[in-house]
């Protein structure tokens, strides 16, 4: 470890705090309704979308209303990009002439990116063309990421209200969020990124000769722009099979900052967004601190490991930290780095190969996406996730004082407590169910490369990563079989939209009650010892539910080296 590398991930952590509150008044003026600068340009826009789809934004839906229209909405979406995946060989855009994806395939890639997981089984500039790309995948970067954001939003909605009957709008929220925030910024990110060498064409490849004379087909294709809402909408499909390993997606060091800061920019900004809805900032500062605070524990034990090496390697003269698998263009503290954070913000996105990192190395990200997309997590359901696990904590501290749970002016009854629980629980029934029977099954054995604790990590991590919305994998593991094309879809979906449908109904439930002054009686909510409750009742959960499968994969794993063992 280094005194650069800490000061890397210092002043990471520096300018996202400057920047939550700033990110957090932009997305305050959207969950308000309220106009922008950029109504005056975009307005018209916004008001065309609803009069062709015959849609009043005046009018408010219960959480049943919003939750059907979300799903439809997503349902619709899934069939018209996997339509477009089985078609690819009769669509335009397709100067390779790639044909269609297999059945299996692009049920899982549509699924994926409808759930904002987008994962890749496939290596995209090979698989897809430059129409699927654009129209069937880049698509789902933004209205998977709107649609987040919208139902953060619900929620919040739910907690601010009093006896109300409704959560806001689906439609609007979605439309606003993309029109006035994902799109503006995704514009000048990506000019940006093509400033910094980033490709944005249509063609899809050129021919290079090398200097033995030997001629290369270089993939060249719409980089930037799908770079840009990657990263922003924690979406993390890369145009290219290395993702933002690739000097095409991440040419530079500064890159690579601006990368990770987007990754986290909005996730930052709507903690300050929640406090400021219910009436109180100090409420989400103490959202953001804990969550801050697991993030920083599972960076610093990931660049600790990654720092250290391989004591086996060592002992054969081979000093110093682990690069394998690593650009020397990042080096070791900013690949640790951006691991823990694609992985805290279910992003998805990689600069290294996770495979190749040490045992411990590697379960750092397999920690931050079984916590439940609470470390920061994905663009809204990262936040509303964590409520959920602030609902539970405020029912541990009612107990404590011995009185009905109160959160933000809200009492905490059975019903939220029961439906909390539900959402939670899809976590590891459906991580742990899905690795159970990939690690038994002859289809699932065949998958991973390694045998031993490092070949269950590979089926441990594909599962995680499904299930928590995430999407990036040990890369060790050879998904594109049907088997796993079916069962991560399945798992992709669950991990998605069973956690969301209790949530809205959470919502529901909060909106229709009445606020409840603080008292004496009443346990804080915003300071050291509440960010305490928060962080000890998540790693709590977590470590209880996942801790003997990780002692079966990585913790044997890293056991084994200390042993002199490599596999």
């Amino acid at each position: 470890m280094t005194l650069q590398g800490w000061g890397l991930i210092a002043l990471f952590i520096i300018i996202l705090w400057a920047l939550a509150k700033p990110m957090g008044l932009w997305l305050f003026a959207l969950y308000e309704g309220r106009r922008t600068v950029l109504h005056r340009v975009l307005g018209p826009v916004e008001t065309g979308f609803y009069k062709l789809a015959g849609i009043d934004p005046t009018v408010e839906q219960g959480w049943r209303r919003y939750a059907v229209h979300m799903l439809a909405f997503n349902l619709a979406l899934l069939l018209l990009t996997y339509a477009i995946l089985r078609l690819q060989g009769v669509l335009p855009m397709n100067p390779l002439g790639l044909s269609g994806m297999a059945p299996d395939g692009a049920f899982n890639t549509a699924v994926s990116f409808t759930t904002n997981t987008n994962w890749q089984w496939y290596s995209g500039e090979v698989a897809l063309s430059n129409f699927s790309q654009m129209v069937g995948l880049t698509i789902h970067n933004f209205l998977s990421a709107s649609t987040g954001i919208a139902l953060a939003f619900a929620l919040f909605r739910g907690f601010a209200r009093r006896e109300a009957k409704a959560i806001g709008n689906f439609w609007a929220d979605m439309t606003r969020v993309t029109l006035y925030l994902l799109l503006p910024i995704c514009v000048v990110y990506a000019v940006f990124l093509i400033a910094s060498g980033v490709p944005q064409t249509l063609a899809q490849s050129v021919d290079a000769t090398t200097l033995e004379g030997v001629k290369q087909v270089i993939a060249l294709g719409p980089v930037a722009s799908q770079e840009a809402i990657k990263m922003l909408g924690t979406n993390g499909g890369g145009f290219f099979n290395a993702n933002s390993a690739h000097p095409f997606e991440n040419p530079t060091a500064l890159t690579n900052l601006v990368q990770m800061l987007s990754i986290f920019l909005i996730g930052f900004g709507l903690t300050w967004t929640f406090g400021k809805a219910v009436g109180n900032p100090r409420q989400g500062w103490a959202i953001l601190a804990a969550m801050t605070l697991l993030f920083l524990a599972g960076t610093s034990v990931a660049y600790w490991q990654e720092a250290a090496g391989n004591p086996v390697l060592h002992q054969l003269g081979v000093a110093g930290g682990n690069l394998e698998g690593k650009e020397v263009r990042f080096g070791i503290a900013a690949s640790a780095l951006f691991a823990s954070v694609t992985t805290a913000a279910s992003c998805g996105a990689v600069n290294a190969m996770h495979d190749s990192f040490t045992a411990l190395g590697g379960m750092i990200p397999l920690i931050n996406m079984q916590l439940g997309e609470v470390v920061i997590g994905g663009v809204g359901a990262g936040i509303y996730g964590f409520l959920l696990f602030a609902i539970l904590a405020v029912f541990v501290a009612g107990l404590m004082v011995g009185r009905t749970p109160e959160y933000v002016g809200k009492k905490i009854e059975s019903r939220e407590v029961k439906l909390a629980v539900l959402a939670i629980a899809v976590l590891p029934l459906m991580i742990l169910g899905g690795t159970s029977i990939a690690s038994v099954v002859t289809a699932g054995l065949a998958g991973p490369l390694a045998k031993g604790p490092h070949g269950f990590s590979e089926i441990l991590y594909a599962f995680t990563s499904a299930v928590g919305n995430n999407g990036s994998a040990f890369a060790g593991l050879s998904a594109g079989t049907p088997f796993y094309n079916a069962m991560l879809g399945i798992a992709m979906w669950g991990g998605r939209f069973f956690v969301i449908v209790p949530m809205l109904a959470i919502a529901g439930s909060l909106a229709a009650k009445k606020v409840t002054p603080p008292s004496s009686g009443s346990f804080p909510t915003t300071g050291p010892l509440w960010v305490g409750l928060l962080v000890g009742i998540i790693l709590i959960l977590g470590g209880l539910t996942f801790l003997p499968s990780l002692a079966l994969g990585p913790v044997a794993d890293h056991l084994a080296m200390l042993g002199g063992h490599l596999s």
